[in-house]
Formats: structure tokens, sequence, C-alpha cells
């Protein structure tokens, strides 16, 4: 099992304990350890096969209990302890638990008095109109939960990026035990970083190429195989991934590379312009209009064949890429190394896992210069949100911390920041004394997502105008598969954001990339920096950062258009401008 399934057993127990009314604290034990590992970036499998228990022990929110599970889960691929709360709780229950609205406490009353077990059973009660009379509910709603329901279904297929990125890795390494194998490349949507993807998509080429299809059936996630030739195979991973694998001849693999990668209007697009030129662009290659071959061992040369410069995977959606690549003006992709430090970072002190101290630690290693604490505010009372004495205590500790640095003639800087609270009325849940002391103030919507759009527009855009706030964040709430974006202007939110220097963030966190790209393109046209931050609850959650970056090359975003490419005297000099 890898992290991302040992992750989903955990955040099960703890949906399915909640829904039968148990300890609190052992719901949230469960969901940090879910956090915890599928947040992790090595592999559980791999500490435990090269170091037994030991290799498991000293991860933080990993405990006794916890551990012995996931040493269970890796030997024996289930716990029992889930299959028994399975048997007490009808399995749909978790199924329901994925709709819009509807929460564990929900969840167990329709279960208690209704006797609704299941996605089906639920939409067949709210389309009887048999919900909204039940107490907590009304007719909003039963309505609500027939769209969630609905949104669920048209999702059901697509699984998270973050999901697919273990399995991608695990089998690159897999195949290249086999001799004489060349190139490895997931392509597809994947490649293409897209939030979710359908299937897994792998492109090699080789010298023997039933050796591959042997090695690649013989994954020890593999649940069936689909099908197996010489040059082409599928399988079924036991997660419920589909996953290809082709074989390519090098000389055409470039031109293989780029029609498997996508996007399909992408490749239309080029085939179009190709056709114009008097080629033809396939997956084997380039073409003549006399059949001889002119291009294709690589995608430079493809794009090169029909004057182009070559197009990063994350930019090729047909959003104008083809006319920017002809005049030579693709933005100049983000790199890693162009981030100096993350704005959006949760300690022990609310609902992190690990002290500031050890946070930033880690974010020295990252090679950052800069580190911004933004536990959450008194009303995130499930998260123990800080209240003025307390953050005003943290607030002494930072200012502790960042002369010992000093003393130890370390480059590197804690930011006092919060992530407060935008209230239901558009105020900030900490007074005006305490937001005037702190470095940064990241400002973000935790409640109250059933908001018309007028309302939240004017929410978010009242909290703007305190002049307080730094950063928005996570400005449309959504969690990728299991909440849609609250309903919000952000044009209008944009607009204002710009008058008041507000950056508006793009959350790394795997379940969020919010803002999306689409949005990103948005923010550059209007001027908006936009702040690329992890929400890391974990140490092991600031190399989420990469997917971030991802999502910023997808939205066009150059080092320019980011608040934290900056070093840490010009970040200072942004944010003073408030």
């Amino acid at each position: 099992m890898e992290n991302s399934e040992i992750a989903r057993v955990f955040f099960e127990i703890a949906d399915l304990l909640e829904l039968k009314g148990g300890d609190l604290f052992r719901v949230r034990s469960y969901r940090n350890a879910g956090m915890v590992a599928d947040g992790l970036p090595e592999s559980l499998k791999s500490l435990y096969a090269e170091n037994g228990e030991d290799g498991l022990k000293g991860i933080p929110g990993i405990g006794e209990s916890t551990r012995a599970k996931i040493i269970e889960m890796l030997e024996t691929g289930g716990c029992a302890y889930h299959r028994e709360l399975l048997i007490e709780m009808p399995s749909g229950m978790l199924e329901i638990l994925k709709v819009s609205g509807v929460g564990p406490k929900k969840a167990a009353l329709i279960h208690k008095e209704l006797g609704v077990k299941t996605i089906d059973e639920l939409e067949k009660a709210a389309s009887l109109g048999l919900i909204h009379d039940l107490p907590g509910f009304g007719q909003v709603s039963e309505e609500k939960i027939l769209k969630g329901i609905n949104d669920l279904k048209s999702r059901s297929q697509a699984f998270k990026l973050s999901f697919s990125v273990p399995f991608a890795r695990s089998f690159a390494a897999w195949l290249r035990k086999v001799p004489g194998i060349i190139d490895i490349v997931p392509a597809g949507s994947y490649r293409r970083w897209k939030e979710t993807i359908g299937d897994l998509d792998i492109l090699t080429t080789c010298e023997d190429a039933p050796a591959v299809m042997e090695r690649f059936v013989k994954h020890p996630e593999v649940r069936e195989v689909v099908s197996m030739g010489e040059t082409k195979s599928t399988v079924m991973l036991k997660a419920g991934l589909q996953v290809d694998i082709r074989v390519l001849e090098k000389k055409s693999f470039g031109a293989g590379l780029l029609y498997f990668t996508g996007s399909k209007a992408h490749n239309v697009a080029l085939r179009d312009r190709a056709k114009r030129m008097g080629l033809k662009i396939s997956e084997y290659g380039v073409f003549r209009e006399d059949g001889s071959w002119a291009a294709g061992q690589t995608e430079e040369e493809v794009y090169a064949a029909v004057g182009l410069q070559w197009i990063p995977p994350e930019l090729r959606e047909n959003r104008g890429e083809l006319e920017a690549a002809e005049k030579g003006s693709l933005p100049l992709p983000l790199d890693r190394s162009d981030i100096k430090g993350d704005l959006h970072v949760h300690t022990k002190e609310s609902d992190g896992t690990f002290t500031m101290e050890q946070m930033a630690g880690a974010a020295m290693k990252l090679g950052y210069e800069y580190m911004a604490v933004t536990d959450h505010s008194k009303a995130v009372g499930i998260a123990r949100g800080l209240d003025e004495a307390r953050i005003t205590a943290q607030m002494k500790a930072v200012d502790e911390f960042n002369a010992k640095l000093r003393r130890q003639k370390r480059k590197f800087t804690v930011l006092k920041a919060t992530e407060v609270d935008i209230k239901a009325d558009g105020t900030l849940d900490h007074p005006e004394e305490v937001l005037r002391k702190l470095d940064l103030v990241v400002a973000s919507v935790h409640s109250g997502f059933r908001m018309s759009m007028d309302e939240m527009t004017k929410r978010v855009v009242k909290a703007i105008r305190t002049g307080f706030i730094n950063i928005l964040g996570h400005p449309t709430g959504r969690l990728l598969g299991e909440r849609e974006p609250y309903l919000i202007d952000l044009e209008k939110v944009m607009a204002e954001a710009k008058k008041h220097n507000t950056a508006l963030e793009l959350n790394s966190y795997p379940d969020r990339l919010d803002l999306n790209d689409v949005h990103c393109m948005l923010a550059k046209e209007k001027g908006v920096l936009v702040a690329i931050s992890t929400d890391s609850h974990s140490i092991h959650h600031l190399g989420n950062i990469e997917y971030g970056i991802h999502v910023a090359r997808r939205g066009w975003l150059e080092k320019k258009d980011v608040l934290n490419t900056r070093p840490l005297g010009e970040l200072m000099k942004t944010l003073k401008k408030k």
C-alpha cells in the first residue's frame, strides 16, 4: 500500500468514528495520522522495508496505535479495525460524506431517521422531499444535497494529481530495473500537471519490449491485467487507477510524447498549423507531403518543424500558447529556486503537528530566506485558533527565535503572521491593535460557504478594504473532489485587491490548488500579485510547493507575478506598502 491508500484508511476510520459519535480526540488522532501519511515525502512502505518498525518511529503524529496499523496494512493490505467499523456502519455512509454540505453529524442523523445508507438512497430521499423536515435541514439544504450528489457523480472518475504521483514514481523506479530501458516518461494530463487525471500513461523506449511488458504487469500494486501486448499493456491497480504503458521507437519518441501528453485541443491546433505548412504531424513523427519523415525524435524537433519554440507541457491547453511560441513570447517558466520563502505555515499552536522551530528548520533546509507563521485565529475553534493573548505571546516567541538566529549568524527570518478568519460580516477575527503588530496577515474564509455570490463577494471585499490583509488565503474555498468552490466574483475581488496591494494565494496543498490555473491567468491580467504557499501543517507538507509552482506555470505566471519570489528585504518593502 502507498502512503495515499494508508491515509485514506485513516481518514475513513476518523469519519466512521465521527459517524458513530465517537470520542473527538480519537477522531482527531486518526485524521491527523492520515494527514501525516498523505503529506510524507518518503514512502512508508520503503521505510518499513528498509528498517522495519524502527523506520516508522519518530514520525510526529504517528503514535504506537497508528504505527501498528500502518505495519498491519503494509503486511496484509488491510486494517482489521477499519473493517470492524465498516461492519458496524455501512460503507455507503463514507460515500455520503463526500457529498458537499453533508458532514458526519448530518449523515448520522439522516441514517438514523430515514435509514439512508447509500448515495442512491440519499438521492431518492432528497428527491421525495423526506430530508427538509429533519432537524437542522430545510428546503435549501435538500436542494444543495441533490446538487452535491450530481457534482460528486460527475467527478467520480477523476483522481487527484497528488494521488497518482506516488504510483507514477513507483512504476518509473520499478521499470528502471529492466536491462536496456532508455526512456520512462509519464505523459497525459499527469505531465501537464492537471489537478485531476483519469488514468496514467507511461511512455518508454527500450531494447527489449517484451521484458518491459513482463515487468510492468508484475508491479506489486497491480490488481488486474486488463491487456498485455508486445508494445502496449494496461493494468488496473488495487487503488482503482488504470495505468497504460507504450513502448515507442526512439526515432519517433518526441512525436509520441507530444501526442500522448496532449491536450487534445493543443494537438489539434498544432496539426492544423502543420497542415497549412504542407506537413502532417502524428504520433509517429512529422511528415512532408510526399510522405517522407521530417522530424520526431524529440519534442523540440517537432515544434521547430512548424516554426515554434518548444512549449512546456503545462501550457499545452490551446490558450494562446502556439501564437506566443511563434512570437517567442512564452512566459519564462517559474522555477523552484525562484521561491524564497513560504508565507502560509501552521504550527502546534493551532492545528499543525510541529513547533515553530521545527518548521523553520525544515524551511531552512529547503534554502528559504523566510517563513511566515500563520496559525489560525480564535474563530476556528476546532483548530485551536489563537486568541489575542496567545498570538501576542507567539509574536514574542518569534522575536526571540529570530534574535537567536542572528546570534548564530543564520540568514533566515520567521515572520510574525496569522491566518485570520474573515467573519460572515466581513470583519476580521483579530482586533486592529493586534493586526498592526504583525509582519504579514493572511485572511481566509473558513465558514458560511453557502452565501450567495453577492453576499460572499461583499464579505471578502469588505475585509480587503480594512487595509490589513496582505494575502487572501485559498480564495474560492474549494477542496478537490470534496467541496465545490463557494460562489464569489473573483474579478471584483481582484479589482479591490489591486487597489489595496493585496495578493491572492495559490494554495499548494494538493487538496486545494486554489487559485486554479485559470484564476492565475486572470490575476496576471489584472496585475494582482499571487503568493504561492503550502498551508503546511507539517514539515512534510512544505514540499507541496511543487504543486503550486506547476499550477502557476499552467496559469502563465512568471517570477515577477509572484509575491514570495522576492528576497526578504524586497518582500518587507512590498508588505509595508499596506
